[in-house]
């Protein structure tokens, strides 16, 4: 026999079913693949090149949802159909938000042929426009959460109250205190980045104060510190918690008196500086552990900024990618892609635990994968459906029973007396019990 193209797997429990399938579709010369279970499928799919996925529903252990949902995201471009014989409103309306062609049971050979047929004519190509840009500075986002954080930098950027900005690691909590800077008065003075995780625990104080010819080995030139280049402007001191309590001492002091004192001399100097912490670390349990000062961290609370992660705020996701589509379309060569609409809807799905950042590194890839569209395949797998089968083995009640028994007579080093308090029974029927 002289079989077409297309393959075809069929996934049904019921093994009667998967006979009349497979000889109907024999009768039209496709080539048939056939599973049992959602697993087997999914092992199918792994190794083998599908055209077209035909599955039941109801079915043991992983129902066939699960198997739409994985292929959705893993295959998008996989035709799917679904045939089951346990139809419903809510079946129906899951299946077609799912993109799934549905047949219903008992249906006609011709029926079969025709669904198959219309299945594999279709193409999905749909892609959408993303949302126009806003931008406050370097802030993207029209999220409840970055109206806040813009309403409060409006109150303090013209004015040098310290800030405190607390949030997860890639939040963007730079560009918060960027836009704090050169969103006010003084942008034209200088804004002086520091991270204090950055630099080595015995160097931090000197880099931050500057430091006399000849107070420690090295030393051997006068030379000013961030504290000293930010004057008139900002110094924005992320990480903070990993400062030494003699660094926490000496910031303390600049917060107090306006003034620093390089490391090796006993002059002081005053410093006209705008102070902009922040941290991913809990500092009130540092406090707690004699680990940060709780004097200073009242210092730096003046007005406090939280930065929400990006989960709580998805809906500035596709701001974010068009945003990230622009920059490395200009840095690859005007190499400018869109992104369709399932790509965008499973980005927004994603809980993103790097945050922006994870997601910009996310974009930079696709961009650099795709040539013109960028579809779900072009995404980390991270970020789709995965099924979780269990690797637990299914044991007789009685092999149960007596693993159990076993494990308290360990517990209670034998004793039978405790033993059978703990399961229940009496001295007689665990001595049965271990008998047998």
């Amino acid at each position: 026999m002289q079989f077409q193209k297309e393959n075809i797997l069929v996934v049904d429990d019921d093994i009667s079913i998967l006979e009349l399938l497979q000889r109907h579709l024999q009768s039209w010369n496709y080539h048939i693949y056939k599973a049992i279970s959602v697993k087997e499928a999914v092992s199918i799919l792994r190794d083998t090149s599908i055209d077209l996925l035909i599955t039941d529903l109801k079915m043991p252990e992983v129902d066939g949802f699960e198997l739409i949902k994985f292929v959705s995201e893993h295959y998008p471009k996989l035709p799917k159909l679904v045939v089951t014989g346990y139809p419903s409103i809510q079946d129906s309306l899951t299946a077609i938000k799912s993109k799934v062609a549905y047949l219903t049971k008992p249906f006609t050979k011709e029926e079969l042929k025709s669904a198959i047929e219309t299945t594999l004519a279709k193409t999905n190509s749909k892609t959408r426009t993303l949302p126009k840009q806003k931008a406050y500075g370097e802030i993207i986002g029209t999220s409840k959460a970055i109206h806040k954080i813009i309403q409060i930098i409006e109150r303090i950027k013209d004015n040098k109250a310290t800030v405190f900005i607390n949030g997860e690691s890639g939040t963007g909590k730079e560009l918060v205190a960027r836009a704090i800077h050169y969103q006010g008065k003084f942008s034209r003075a200088p804004f002086i980045s520091v991270n204090c995780g950055g630099i080595p625990e015995n160097l931090l104080e000197a880099e931050l104060f500057g430091y006399n010819k000849g107070a420690f080995t090295g030393a051997d030139s006068n030379r000013n510190g961030y504290f000293q280049a930010a004057n008139g402007g900002t110094i924005f001191l992320d990480e903070i918690g990993n400062a030494s309590l003699a660094v926490q001492s000496r910031l303390l002091r600049v917060l107090q008196e306006k003034e620093v004192m390089k490391v090796g001399s006993q002059k002081t100097e005053k410093v006209d500086v705008r102070i902009i912490a922040a941290t991913n670390s809990n500092l009130k349990d540092m406090i707690n552990k004699q680990m940060f000062r709780e004097d200073l961290y009242y210092r730096l609370t003046v007005v406090e900024i939280n930065v929400a992660p990006l989960k709580e705020r998805k809906e500035d996701i596709p701001l974010l990618v068009d945003k990230f589509l622009f920059k490395y379309g200009i840095e690859y060569k005007d190499h400018f892609v869109k992104i369709s609409a399932d790509a965008s809807n499973l980005l927004q799905r994603y809980d993103w635990p790097g945050n922006i950042r994870e997601l910009e590194n996310v974009i930079q890839r696709a961009v650099i994968m795709c040539d013109k569209i960028i579809e779900i395949e072009h995404l980390p797998n991270a970020l789709k459906f995965n099924i979780n089968f269990s690797t637990e083995k299914l044991i007789p009640l009685k092999e149960m029973e007596k693993q159990y028994i076993l494990k308290v007579l360990n517990a209670t080093n034998n004793n039978k007396t405790k033993a059978a308090e703990i399961l229940g029974i009496d001295r007689k029927t665990i001595r049965q019990k271990i008998s047998e």
